[in-house]
């Protein structure tokens, strides 16, 4: 073991990482850091020996002076002799990623690697001091774990200009996304994206790139993997059979929906009339009345009386609670800032929200005011979510359908029950969705998962919007209405919508992998689906491929939890299962936060792993 000292060298153009041997006779709880002298008018430097009370192992020097530098500080060459041998310097921009060290170790220690594949000698951390090292390194550059291997973290530039660029093409975000990233790099768990959702910390994880375009097979990925605790490596190669074709029915007419009450107005075969639905949606005539029950506002077996009941009740609930927000006071808006910033938002959305429809036309349409009082008057029903950008998309069909406030406003309630975790800022429930999707991807096209992840796509972004608001901006106003109710039904799994998103990129298929897209034009491509598609013929593509997937004997465990396809399901629609292809868990999130201080007498706990952590973290892996 050669005991050394790290610095983080700040230059005028780069910076550098630079690891040296101390000589033998000196302190070694002692490091070498440089300063700017205080108040000096010359910006010199000086070296001094700092004892911080405990051993470090890194020290931060600050060679950046003002214009006036005469000449740019260089780093300290290493002593020669046989240990300055052994001593490095790294650039930042020259660094690919930073292998961490195997759980259980006394110690911790971290492995160097740059672009070229040079692999520097592991430095040892004997008394902590990793943790805060890489939050240091955090300053000049981005750590995110690799997908494939929990022991790496993979390392790319502060320069978002690429990635916002990508979002902009795909027109997800109205503000500019160039300030968006450097917000949210800067404070990535308290800011907050413009955007349809509180997006915080969603993209380290789920839109990280992959590491690298050459992927290996899976049968060299499982060698020698049987100490490394949390992950299962897991073949997708499986025999689908030949894919079904799939024609869809006649949509239920006001005829046939009354033909499923009894006298007393029950419905007296719930689960035929929603196989009724699902293969042919409804006619115009019936959603009005439908919609209320799929969507939980009222109940399946009410009677028309309980029914009437019912709508007293919620009426008078409904406008108690837009009474709190109507009866709130200029001046006690001035001093609510949440009331007032939902109010603002709420305003500017519904400003814009399908004004291409005539129920939306016009600047004094009586629409646009129930869209308002409705949003508002959620704000007061669901306190703890509010009110966030993309909740208007979901409430415009709703209200078109219903014409009525009070109905408009419970059945949206119902719809926000489905998809509230799409809007909750720590966006889990997106990447979950994400990587599940992903995950029924591999299986059902494996090839083409393969040239998404060579096009630097593999993690799916382009598909962010079409779950976060169903699907909302892709298709035409009258074929959502037709969509959403199919999906309300709940068949044949609670997941259908993710099929819905593996049908269009089934249609896609040959359009993105004949074409020599890269990762913008991949995205371009994606948003520029919208209007242009047939919602049945989307709907037959991904009822053919769920009825493929069921049909195959060798299906893996987690693709028929997904699916609903097992015998014993767990209470939960989409369970975590085991995947190494899966964003980053919440365990592993909270591991790459690295804000918190050393404490020397500790271990670090960046790098050891709890054999409970090992378990929690390999089964929160994946959805």
């Amino acid at each position: 073991m050669i005991q050394g000292v790290i610095r983080i060298i700040e230059k005028s153009s780069d910076v550098i990482l630079q690891w040296i041997p101390v000589d033998e006779d000196e302190d070694a709880a002692q490091i070498h850091y440089r300063k700017e002298s205080p108040g000096s008018t010359d910006c010199r430097t000086e070296e001094e020996l700092f004892d911080p009370g405990y051993e470090p192992d890194w020290a931060v020097i600050s060679t950046v002076g003002t214009k006036g530098r005469p000449q740019e500080e260089t780093p300290k060459a290493p002593k020669s002799g046989h240990r300055g041998k052994w001593a490095f310097i790294i650039s930042l921009s020259d660094l690919k990623s930073i292998r961490k060290s195997k759980p259980g170790l006394g110690w911790s220690y971290l492995i160097f690697i740059t672009k070229d594949g040079v692999s520097y000698q592991a430095l040892h951390f004997h008394q902590g001091g990793t943790k805060a090292l890489l939050k240091a390194l955090r300053k000049y550059i981005i750590l995110a774990n690799s997908p494939k291997d929990s022991r790496l973290y993979l390392v790319y530039p502060h320069d978002s200009h690429a990635l916002s660029h990508s979002f902009d093409e795909l027109q997800m975000f109205d503000d500019g996304s160039s300030d968006l990233f450097s917000r949210f790099f800067g404070d990535p768990y308290t800011a907050t994206f413009g955007g349809f959702s509180k997006v915080t910390n969603f993209f380290r994880g789920a839109l990280r790139p992959q590491d690298g375009v050459y992927q290996r097979p899976l049968s060299e990925m499982a060698v020698g993997l049987e100490d490394e605790p949390g992950f299962e490596v897991i073949t997708c190669q499986v025999e689908l059979g030949e894919r079904p074709i799939v024609h869809r029915q006649e949509p239920v007419g006001e005829q046939e929906w009354e033909s499923y009450f009894d006298l007393e107005g029950r419905v007296i075969e719930v689960e035929g009339l929603k196989r009724r639905i699902f293969s042919g949606g409804l006619s115009p005539g019936t959603r009005k009345e439908a919609w209320k029950f799929l969507l939980g506002y009222y109940p399946w077996n009410s009677t028309v009386e309980e029914r009437k009941t019912i709508v007293r009740e919620k009426t008078d609930e409904y406008f108690r609670m837009k009474l709190q927000w109507k009866s709130v006071t200029d001046d006690q808006e001035k001093r609510n800032t949440l009331l007032r910033g939902y109010r603002s938002l709420i305003e500017r959305d519904v400003s814009r929200t399908d004004r291409n429809n005539k129920f939306y036309e016009g600047n004094d349409n009586p629409g646009l005011g129930l869209l308002n009082d409705v949003l508002m008057t959620y704000c007061m029903y669901n306190f703890d979510l509010g009110y966030v950008q993309g909740m208007s998309d979901l409430l415009s069909p709703v209200l078109f359908v219903t014409q009525n406030e009070v109905d408009s406003f419970w059945c949206f309630s119902g719809f926000m029950e489905l998809v509230h975790h799409n809007f909750e800022e720590s966006q889990e429930s997106m990447k979950k969705q994400l990587a599940q999707l992903n995950l029924l991807l591999r299986v059902l096209d494996p090839a083409l998962c393969d040239f998404l992840d060579s096009k630097d796509s593999g993690n799916l972004s382009c598909c962010f919007r079409w779950l976060l608001i169903w699907f909302k901006r892709e298709f035409s106003f009258q074929d959502i209405l037709l969509l959403w109710e199919v999906l309300w039904t709940g068949l044949p799994s609670l997941n259908f919508h993710l099929l819905i998103g593996c049908g269009i990129l089934d249609l896609e298929r040959e359009a993105l992998m004949n074409s020599d897209y890269g990762l913008n034009e991949i995205l371009k491509h994606i948003n520029e689906l919208t209007m242009k598609m047939s919602v049945e013929d989307i709907l037959c593509r991904a009822e053919a491929l769920h009825q493929q997937l069921a049909h195959c004997q060798d299906l893996p465990l987690n693709v028929k939890e997904l699916l609903g396809l097992a015998e014993f399901k767990s209470p939960a629609p989409s369970t975590d299962t085991a995947s190494p292809l899966q964003p980053l868990s919440p365990s592993q999130v909270h591991e790459l936060d690295l804000t918190d201080s050393v404490s020397p007498s500790q271990p670090d706990s960046s790098i050891e792993i709890l054999p409970t952590e090992d378990t929690t973290t390999s089964q929160s892996l994946s959805p």
